[in-house]
């Protein structure tokens, strides 16, 4: 780098985000069960949406998001006007992060969130403050006082990634009210929608200003290749959105597929049965391998081992068998492993692996 030129203070503590790896060299039949990826995949109706959108891919895209925005408020009973649409969810907490929080402000998010978050925060100036949680849950108390007069935002993934867990809505209606006036909490609901019933804070959103919901298409409407995710807030925040987001930030293809997607409520709760159905039965197996988790309300169980070194050799062991986990030391959680829910034939190979490991016969 050129004498004088420099990053922004902050940048060069960011840690790359490593993503899930995809490839064991050697092996052919490989089970990737390290990105929490839908194993059905998109439905039929978001794929036939993608061959149909491929005639148009000369022209630039819808830069008001309308129709996406339309069958989002249609499907989930919230007010289009009030929806943002963005390259994931994770380009959503980014701008988030960008309009609300800088140099000299804090960002709070709890000690096993999502690693991104303190990216977000390093990459705008502001100062990232990580909160304990307690038995790997988060703890409101906890947040609630590390809350300063510099708490710009409070991001809480809910189901939290990797841990699976979730507060109900009475703790996050009680953090909502609890925070600082100059705070916004943001909602990380990636995995709402494998929760039964739960509208990742929908509710909080209409009923209060100072809240901010997001989702995703990567995990339950199996388009995570495709890059699309949500928002939903109050009008004010919404427009300053809208401010600083590219014009084109959603391709032809991806609105395309994302509006077939939601559309497809059968496909949605065909997904969300299969998960919870395998969920358990994953969980249960492991256990009976002498593999405890906590309850997971999302697609993937964090299996914890006595030891990290225990967690490591059990990940060296599925990898020798073909199988990608996700170790998550990173997460402050050295003897875990994150393995994703896939279907019966993946649960099944990955408890046999485990339970062969484990020296079960």
């Amino acid at each position: 780098m050129a004498k004088g030129i420099t990053p922004q203070k902050g940048i060069m503590e960011i840690a790359l985000y490593q993503g899930g790896a995809s490839k064991l060299d050697g092996i052919s039949n490989v089970l990737k069960l390290s990105s929490n990826e839908n194993p059905l995949g998109p439905s039929d109706a978001a794929k036939e949406a993608v061959v149909r959108a491929s005639h148009d891919l000369h022209r630039y895209p819808s830069t008001d998001h309308a129709a996406l925005r339309e069958a989002i408020a249609e499907v989930w009973d919230v007010d289009p006007a009030r929806v943002f649409c963005g390259v994931g969810s994770g380009e959503v907490l980014k701008l988030l992060s960008e309009a609300y929080a800088g140099k000299g402000d804090q960002v709070l998010f709890t000690e096993h969130g999502f690693s991104m978050y303190p990216i977000y925060a390093h990459a705008c100036g502001a100062t990232p403050v990580v909160v304990p949680e307690k038995e790997r849950v988060v703890d409101v108390d906890a947040i609630l006082a590390a809350c300063t007069k510099k708490t710009k935002l409070i991001l809480i993934a809910n189901p939290a990634n990797p841990t699976g867990t979730m507060i109900g809505s009475g703790e996050l209606q009680r953090l909502a009210e609890g925070i600082p006036p100059q705070a916004l909490l943001v909602l990380d609901g990636a995995y709402a929608e494998f929760v039964d019933g739960y509208d990742a804070g929908k509710a909080l959103v209409e009923a209060r200003d100072n809240v901010v919901m997001t989702r995703t298409f990567s995990k339950i409407y199996g388009l995570g290749g495709m890059r699309v995710g949500w928002g939903y807030g109050p009008q004010a925040i919404i427009d300053v959105l809208n401010r600083i987001r590219g014009p084109f930030n959603l391709s032809t293809a991806a609105l395309a597929a994302a509006e077939a997607a939601v559309r497809d409520t059968s496909h949605t709760e065909k997904c969300r049965t299969e998960n919870a159905k395998w969920r358990e039965w994953l969980a249960n197996a492991l256990a009976a391998h002498g593999v405890p988790s906590d309850t997971s309300t999302a697609n993937f169980i964090l299996a914890r081992f006595g030891s990290e070194d225990e967690a490591n050799a059990c990940d060296d062991h599925l990898k020798s068998e073909g199988i990608i986990v996700r170790r998550v030391a990173g997460y402050g959680l050295p003897n875990c492993l994150r393995i994703t829910v896939g279907d019966e034939a993946a649960c099944r190979r990955v408890a046999h692996a485990v339970g062969k490991f484990k020296g079960v016969k």
